[in-house]
């Protein structure tokens, strides 16, 4: 496995996609900082900022840029994380301070769990619960329990809120 070929090469910096066909890289950002935490790691994504970068540089990551402007960021980005520092474009540092307002409210979507907001985005894009889930009837059930917590969490009742919310925050395409 990947992870465990780290502990057997001197790596600097880890260049990792959020979006993969068997795992999710946010899953393994987490296994890579838990069993290599001096290991950097940059996400290249093909998501807008907006979407994932929070949540990499919450689980551990050194920075995070996206694919359409890895051509002007990518060099100096891991040259940042490979030093130690966090790199996040200007305008996701910009949105960050923005945050930081006093009496400013957070999005609803910030108290889900990295999962519950994967699940959230699948359901907002269109996919049923059958498409999210693995072949597998156990994997449908805990599909539909997040499904659950998500409409809880956010204090909606149906996908229909839950697409509305997701497209006026710009968190589907």
């Amino acid at each position: 496995m990947f992870v465990d070929a780290l502990g057997e090469t001197d790596i600097d910096v880890i260049v990792l996609d959020i979006s993969k066909p068997d795992r999710s890289g946010l899953d393994l950002l987490k296994d890579i900082k838990h069993l290599y935490p001096k290991v950097q790691v940059l996400m290249l994504s093909m998501h807008p900022e907006d979407r994932f970068a929070i949540r990499a540089l919450k689980a551990g990551a050194g920075g995070y840029v996206t694919k359409e402007s890895a051509s002007d960021e990518l060099v100096k980005a891991i040259r940042h994380v490979v030093h130690g520092g966090k790199y996040v474009s200007s305008n996701l540092a910009e949105r960050l301070a923005s945050e930081l307002d006093v009496g400013s409210e957070k999005p609803r979507h910030q108290a889900l769990s990295d999962r519950e907001y994967e699940v959230m985005c699948l359901l907002a894009s269109g996919k049923t619960l059958k498409q999210i889930a693995k072949p597998s009837f156990s994997v449908l059930a805990a599909s539909n329990a997040y499904r659950s917590r998500i409409l809880e969490k956010m204090n909606m009742r149906s996908n229909a809120e839950l697409m509305h919310y997701a497209i006026r925050n710009k968190l589907v395409d």
